[in-house]
């Protein structure tokens, strides 16, 4: 049986309202005493005004916020107090020295200061200089000290044992293209595009049985490509295309390494002097190109492969309409003769092959068609006698002959080539192309050239203000340019791409140290152009190499001793000698 409660005696009353506002007094009580409360300004708790210290904004109670609850940063883990010897200005960025290791200044017994009390770039968390590496005198960021001295350090990317260029490490310890270096003094190793594996310089490989795919977002030299439909984008850092009017890339210059101006997340860096190619346009554009080479259809089987593919050396004649207006999902030609009398070609499913990897069919290669700038800005590949497979393919193999052209120069035939390229449409561009045989241009997807068939070398020019509705291109957006080309009898072959204000916004840096000139701003103290570290000369990273008031005694160069300065009457004189007296 429950009991009905009873009001409480008077006293016990008056003792329960004096414990309920003594609670309430300490914060102790009620929905007030939560974080989300409002109220709670115990700096240890790590809540204030209802958001955490750490969260990078700084609260009236807070004396700092640095974006964190760590110790030893300069701003405390509860946000109360700016520890000594630092400056917290600015709420959600890094607290900055002011005193003793880590503010900038090589300040006794410190050997270098590099603006942070972290080790492994060259300056250690107590100031003195790490192996591999040369420090500025005057403080600032460490520099690699030399190229095959088995350390890697600073900008290097690898160490061969050398400081010689060509073999997969460059004269500065830098990757070069194709190549990676996984042991520290052993010969660099070539890598393999199509492997599947993102080695050395590759940003990307999408494997064995897609390596030669171009649109895809990985190019067959295993760089990023653009990703756009119908002239949007998405801003791919490495890719070489800067968006216009985007913020994403402070710069983009076609690779995603760093300390090369434009670092792997495509922000500037220190030491570089980076310009926008449209603004100051390059001496050449370099187009990746797939090239697939074919046996003639006159060459009869062998014991592994089949007779020689129908569609080449197989029909003479000019032959437009082979290919509908529009590229297929898989960024290929499609067929548009299916049924349908044509006088060169010989079905779906031949035509097929041309663009596709088959096997025993074709081989295919990777190259690069290089347009060089005109002096009226223009930028042109020309070559009227255009055989890049002269010894590769099935020429290489000895499974096919060379054969005369019309000169009677022996020359690889039947071949097929695919090109791309990205472009900002302005309202300007003119694209000029000869070849022969067939050629077909594809613009946002969409046939805007056709010079199809066997034939001789024919021009064709697209203006493409005349054509922008046709194919869908609106000013300031991105698009792509596709040239498939074949050669299919043996007679002649010729090439001509022109390109007339094709541009994409693209970033090209170069090291301010080296030019000669000493940039204080971007911590250089010397810079006498060659930079090769010589006693008392300027090294590389331009910073002053080994010399008297270095503070390490040189024997090697005479030196008797070395005090950290070039002051006479201290008992070591400006040039390192013993003073006595």
């Amino acid at each position: 049986m429950l009991t009905p409660l009873r009001p409480a005696p008077r006293l016990a009353r008056l003792v329960l309202a004096s414990l309920f506002f003594a609670l309430a007094a300490c914060g102790g009580g009620g929905d007030s005493a939560k974080p989300d409360g409002g109220s709670n300004t115990d700096p240890d708790s790590g809540v204030d005004g209802g958001l955490t210290c750490g969260d990078g904004t700084r609260q009236s109670t807070e004396a700092c916020d640095d974006g964190n609850a760590v110790d030893g940063d300069g701003c405390s883990a509860n946000c109360s107090e700016v520890e000594p010897g630092w400056s917290c200005d600015t709420a959600g960025e890094a607290c900055v020295r002011t005193e003793g290791c880590g503010n900038g200044k090589v300040e006794a017994p410190e050997k270098c200061d590099d603006r942070n009390i972290t080790s492994g770039d060259g300056c250690s968390s107590t100031c003195t200089v790490e192996p591999g590496y040369n420090c500025p005198q005057s403080g600032g960021r460490c520099r690699a000290a030399k190229c095959g001295d088995g350390i890697i350090a600073g900008d290097e990317e690898c160490e061969d044992g050398n400081a010689v260029k060509g073999d997969g490490c460059s004269e500065l310890c830098r990757l070069e293209d194709g190549y990676k270096c996984p042991t520290i003094g052993q010969k660099c190793q070539t890598t393999v595009c199509g492997d599947g594996k993102v080695e050395g310089t590759e940003q990307c490989d999408d494997g064995p049985l897609k390596v030669h795919d171009m649109g895809d977002g990985c190019s067959p030299t295993c760089k990023k490509e653009p990703a756009c439909t119908d002239g949007n984008c998405t801003s791919v850092c490495g890719d070489g295309v800067m968006l216009p009017n985007s913020t994403a890339e402070q710069c983009d210059d076609g690779n995603t390494r760093a300390n090369d101006g434009c670092s792997p997340t495509c922000k500037l860096e220190e030491g570089f002097a980076c310009t926008v190619v449209t603004e100051d346009p390059p001496a050449k554009v370099t187009i990746p190109t797939v090239y697939r080479d074919f046996r003639g259809n006159d060459l009869a089987a062998t014991a592994t492969l089949p007779k020689g593919h129908v569609d080449f050396e197989n029909g003479n004649n000019t032959e437009t309409g082979i290919v509908t207006a529009t590229l297929g999902s898989d960024g290929k030609p499609v067929y548009a003769k299916e049924g349908v009398s044509s006088a060169t070609t010989h079905g779906k499913a031949a035509f097929d092959q041309w663009y596709r990897d088959t096997d025993k069919v074709n081989k295919p290669l990777v190259g690069f068609l290089e347009l060089n700038r005109q002096s009226d800005g223009s930028y042109v590949f020309d070559n009227p006698t255009f055989f890049p497979l002269d010894t590769a393919g099935w020429v290489a193999s000895g499974d096919e002959p060379l054969r005369n052209d019309n000169t009677g120069v022996k020359r690889n035939f039947s071949f097929t080539s695919e090109a791309r390229y990205w472009f900002e449409y302005k309202g300007t561009e003119v694209l000029t192309f000869r070849g022969d045989d067939d050629v077909w241009v594809f613009i946002n997807k969409k046939l805007a050239l056709d010079l199809g068939g066997v034939h001789g070398a024919q021009t064709g020019t697209i203006t493409l203000s005349q054509k922008a509705a046709e194919l869908g291109l609106r000013v300031g957006g991105i698009y792509e340019v596709v040239v498939f080309q074949a050669e299919r009898h043996t007679s002649a072959s010729s090439y001509k791409l022109t390109l007339n204000n094709f541009t994409t916004r693209r970033t090209e840096c170069t090291a301010t140290c080296g030019d000669g000139i000493v940039d204080k701003t971007k911590g250089e103290e010397c810079d006498d152009g060659v930079n090769d570290g010589g006693y008392g000369q300027c090294a590389r990273g331009c910073v002053w190499g080994p010399r008297c008031g270095d503070g390490n005694r040189d024997t090697d160069n005479g030196e008797e001793c070395d005090d950290g300065n070039t002051n006479n009457r201290d008992g070591c004189s400006s040039t390192c000698k013993i003073e006595i007296g």
